[in-house]
């Protein structure tokens, strides 16, 4: 049987407690844009700083999102003492350096997704972190969201009884530019890594590491993965997880968690702030639905995260406690598996 009603959403309010914290990002891309809109719009944080490989776009970038200070390289902006934070927008075969960078000049890292391209990078950024004492998370905006703070409580719960399923996409239209980061090996790209992380971490929120990976697909001319199928079993016995990406083609980027007793089915994207509702398990049940009550829609949703982080800092933590170190090298670690597969195939 369904409940009366949906458990209300734990949120990461600005001026709730959390410090002030002085934010220097490295990067000037489109992302970095919406993060620094979202920050200055939603937070209680404060832009300080901005370095890029380019100095032009840097000051433009600055101009643009009221920052004073534009180092000359990264170095300057991760020793500068008026940073606190560091957030790393950068692709991703960059974040490794940069993020060690910033830990050993002992700032808190926010590193966007993924945190790295290999398990081993993972776990090479979380043992510095851990030495250093500073707080380092992946930028997966997704854990922050208030959908997901009510879907982990429906499962907390057993709402949805046993869990049986998950299923979820994210394929977006990449132009087939050799170009294009998401073509480059060189560049951490491909599906898997940049949009397929997605559903990976989803699968791991509500059933944890898999015990096996499957993953069929095709690669690009430039040698990385364009599409992928893959199949999660899991040890909760009968639990299966599938999962696609693909940057060939636009999917309806949905989320399923289905249970013995109750279904979540989640509005896409499934990844930003969206609705979802709950079914119950026979064919003709009632439903409730759910819909994101704070008014943040699209990137504006990114600001949660970063008052999650200034809250985890101001607890003196040093890993956030919905998205731990060890789960974040986990989700890496499982896509390392099927990228080897794919390359393989």
């Amino acid at each position: 049987m369904l409940p009366s009603h949906l458990p209300d959403p734990d949120l990461y309010l600005p001026g709730s407690g959390e410090p002030s914290l002085r934010w220097g990002i490295v990067g000037s891309g489109w992302i970095a844009g919406e993060f620094a809109k979202a920050l200055r719009a939603h937070t209680a944080q404060r832009l300080v700083a901005v370095s890029s490989r380019s100095a032009e776009r840097a000051r433009a970038f600055a101009s643009e999102h009221g920052i004073e200070y534009v180092p000359g390289s990264t170095e300057q902006l991760v020793r500068h003492p008026q940073v606190d934070v560091v957030y790393v927008a950068t692709p991703q075969s960059a974040h490794l350096a940069v993020g060690l960078a910033a830990i050993a000049a002992g700032k808190h890292v926010l590193i966007e997704k993924p945190i790295t391209v290999t398990a081993a990078e993972a776990r090479t950024l979380a043992e510095a972190a851990r030495a250093a004492g500073v707080l380092v998370m992946e930028a997966m905006w997704s854990r922050y969201l208030p959908q997901t703070s009510v879907i982990r409580k429906l499962l907390a719960d057993g709402v949805l009884g046993d869990v049986r399923a998950v299923l979820a996409d994210h394929g977006q239209a990449i132009t087939a530019d050799p170009r294009h980061r998401l073509y480059r090996p060189e560049q951490g790209g491909g599906a898997l890594l940049d949009l397929g992380v997605y559903p990976v971490q989803f699968s791991s929120m509500v059933l944890g590491a898999p015990t096996h990976v499957l993953a069929v697909g095709g690669m690009t001319d430039t040698g990385v993965d364009a599409y992928s199928t893959l199949v999660l079993t899991h040890e909760q016995e009968g639990a299966v997880s599938t999962l696609y990406s693909s940057i060939q083609a636009r999917t309806p980027m949905t989320g399923v968690i289905a249970g013995t007793e109750a279904t979540v089915s989640i509005d896409g994207a499934f990844y930003t702030p969206t609705s979802f509702t709950l079914s119950g398990a026979g064919h003709f049940s009632p439903t409730l639905r759910w819909s994101d009550p704070t008014g943040l829609r699209g990137f504006d949703g990114l600001s949660w995260e970063a008052t999650a982080l200034a809250r985890f800092a101001g607890e003196g933590r040093t890993e956030s406690p919905v998205h731990t170190l060890e789960e974040t090298v986990s989700i890496i670690a499982t896509i390392d598996q099927a990228r080897a597969q794919l390359a393989g195939s």
